[in-house]
């Protein structure tokens, strides 16, 4: 039997036992025999799979099928549990009942043994010392829900068989779960930790390592790709879904970040583990009963020099830094190595002197990990001065400016640890073309294709560039926009979502809007993300106003979402610093390989929101004329789904009328598919 007729039967036998049966699609197969060759012959394969093909058992399928060890590494750690939980027992159960799978992931995701113990020998499970900067802005929570928080943690761990903080019915708050979680940088593993032979974290990466098809995130693969190959057990080929966030992710973690608040964290951890003293606090007071936790002359140090990094890098947000002409900055960030160095050594002669007042080794595991911490983050702060050629610093704007440091080619690290040791599989709806030989593989070893997707975008999607408007940088610009998400959000009868590519645009369209419609307009920043997407989902005539956060992974199917808006087109800001140095390494090329590459994805990413099923129908509206007009434009349209085109706002708002009054009248949850009752007009001009 051939390799493509058996991965077809296979995959056929997996689909055919989905909850209510199937059969696999043309694009599924193709992509499913394309990896098959790839993995058999130790190419590289690209595939821009459409969504609804069912890319993951497009690649899981041949996977298995190949007796490979394949680490399947994708963008977020709830696809992982989708993977682990849904996929992989489904191919299982159809193809190989004894396959062993596991999933993989960074050490703070599981609960540490050790600081359990910590918390229950001390008792601050019932009253959790909170750390960290995180109630200096949003007002603190109420100790009774963090000490319930607390307890119920406590109570899972005794009955987990994973640590996995996944398993939990409620996420905890990032303060609760980091007093039973330590990071790969505290720890300081399991031969020197008590609690080293039933570590969690010990026992995810054994049974990865005896598992032939091991899940993890690209956070855990840049990890491994910066400790040489130390995190993640060996095997023979990697896959990668969601494969257009590879590039951004590794960048972040080849890289560092580094604010205040890491400084202030070792500082308050450094209380803790050294104990009481009658040493100054900050200021120049004495602390007294009622300051809370021990502290130490190291420890203030440590935070008197956060707080004056924290007022430099404020002046500097946003600034590209170059090494030799720090100035203030340089004096900061040279003031903090130093207290940190003093603070190691204080941590170091305490650890010697065994001040383990109870006698258990528990409070030399909190010095050790505290004096880690501490090295680390020193160590990292000294790369500010010694940058490596091909890296690039700068001071990022935000609520909390940090610094950051990251490789501005990500390519040298996975040609030679990925690309020439073995097979590699990028995957995505919106993979630009390309990517493979960007990132660092050699072009002879690379196929590209394209499966396309199952559904019927030419029927049910329409494309409507706003010609006309203003060029952005008019003064009238806004204006004009507001009056055309007016326009269309009536005509759809809210069921829409406005991507914006900058908060202050959203906030004053949203203000505008506020004033002129009747339906409920959701703005992000106004609650959390998961309460926005819910009460969206349940609010048929709602509109949602968000930025960038908001253009990927947002999966809203049916009659609640008919509309997705763009207000320009995606493009990366000019003075944006990481940017800016790989727009001077790529010359004259810049614009096409490094700016019009990215904003193709962003856009195809916008737009996906719409069409999630076989039966949903919509508009998407770019409200950029630069879609119509510039030289580039054919390269944005073409990483767009097949979608009908106009510029014709009348025929957006028909097709968007005819959706509305069929959802309208309509009690059915979704949307109605292409033989709804509407007729589709002829395909118009293309912007």
């Amino acid at each position: 039997m051939s390799t493509g007729k058996r991965v077809a039967e296979a995959l056929g036998a997996v689909v055919g036992r989905l909850p209510r049966g199937g059969e696999a699609r043309p694009g599924q197969i193709e992509m499913a025999e394309a990896v098959a060759g790839a993995l058999a012959d130790g190419g590289h394969l690209v595939v821009r799979a459409g969504t609804g093909t069912g890319k993951s058992l497009g690649y899981l399928v041949p996977a298995v099928l190949s007796k490979k060890r394949v680490v399947v590494a994708t963008a977020t750690k709830a696809l992982q549990d989708q993977l682990a939980s849904k996929d992989l027992p489904l191919v299982a159960g159809a193809l190989a009942p004894r396959l062993r799978f596991a999933v993989l992931k960074g050490r703070s995701n599981y609960l540490c043994r050790q600081r359990l113990r910590e918390m229950q020998a001390s008792g601050a499970a019932q009253r959790l010392e909170l750390s960290g900067e995180g109630s200096r802005d949003r007002g603190e929570p109420e100790p009774s829900r963090l000490g319930a928080e607390a307890r119920a943690v406590a109570e899972w761990a005794s009955s987990t068989g994973s640590g996995d903080r996944a398993e939990l019915a409620q996420e905890p708050d990032p303060r609760v779960w980091s007093s039973f979680s330590v990071g790969s940088e505290e720890c300081p593993g399991a031969s020197r930790c008590p609690s080293g032979g039933d570590c969690f974290a010990e026992l995810a990466r054994e049974r990865a390592a005896q598992a032939q098809i091991v899940v993890v995130n690209l956070h855990l693969l840049g990890a491994d790709l910066a400790s040489g190959g130390a995190v993640l057990p060996e095997h023979d080929a990697l896959v990668v879904d969601e494969a257009h966030e590879l590039e951004d992710v590794l960048t972040r973690t080849l890289g560092v970040e580094i604010g205040p608040g890491r400084l202030r964290a070792v500082a308050l951890a450094a209380r803790a583990a050294l104990g009481p003293t009658d040493r100054p606090a900050a200021g120049g007071r004495r602390r007294g009963a009622g300051d809370g936790p021990g502290s130490s002359g190291g420890a203030e140090q440590v935070l008197e020099a956060a707080a004056r990094l924290e007022e430099v890098i404020s002046s500097r947000a946003g600034e590209r830094l170059v090494p030799g002409s720090l100035g203030a900055l340089g004096e900061a960030v040279e003031l903090a190595r130093a207290t940190l160095e003093r603070l190691g050594a204080e941590l170091r002669r305490a650890l010697d002197a065994g001040t383990d007042r109870a006698g258990s080794g528990e409070a030399a595991q909190r010095l050790t990990r505290v004096m880690l911490a501490a090295g680390h983050l020193r160590e990292q702060l000294a790369r500010l001065e010694e940058l490596e050629e091909g890296e690039v610093a700068w001071v990022e704007d935000g609520p909390r400016p940090a610094l950051e440091i990251a490789p501005v080619d990500v390519a040298p690290v996975l040609a030679e640890q990925v690309f020439a040791r073995m097979p590699v599989v990028l995957t995505s709806a919106t993979v630009p073309a390309g990517l493979a030989v960007r990132l660092g593989a050699e072009p002879e070893r690379v196929r590209e294709i394209d499966v396309g997707s199952p559904f019927a975008y030419e029927q049910n999607a329409l494309l409507y560039c706003a010609a006309e408007l203003p060029d952005r940088r008019s003064r009238d610009s806004e204006a004009a926009i507001v009056e055309e998400l007016a326009c269309l959000i009536s005509a759809a009868g809210g069921r829409a979502l406005a991507l914006f590519t900058s908060r202050g645009a959203m906030e004053r369209a949203a203000g505008a809007l506020r004033g002129r419609l009747t339906h409920p307009i959701l703005v992000q920043g106004e609650q959390s993300k998961a309460a926005l997407l819910e009460a969206f989902s349940e609010t048929p005539e709602a509109c949602l106003f968000a930025t960038m956060s908001f253009w990927q992974g947002v999966d809203v199917p049916g009659a609640t979402l008919s509309l997705v808006a763009i207000d320009r087109l995606p493009f990366q800001r000019p003075d944006d610093p990481l940017a800016e140095a790989r727009r001077e390494r790529a010359g004259r090329d810049a614009f096409r390989t490094i700016d019009l590459p990215r904003a193709a994805c962003l856009l195809a990413q916008g737009a996906g929101r719409l069409i999630r099923t076989a039966s949903d129908r919509g508009v998407v509206a770019v409200l950029d004329p630069r879609l119509a007009r510039a030289s580039y434009r054919w390269e944005l349209v073409r990483a767009l789904p097949p979608m009908r085109r106009t510029r014709d706002r009348s025929e957006a708002e028909a097709f968007l009328r005819a959706i509305d009054e069929e959802a309208s009248a309509s009690d059915a949850p979704a949307r109605p598919g292409a033989g709804g009752g509407w007729v589709a007009p002829p395909a118009a001009a293309a912007p």
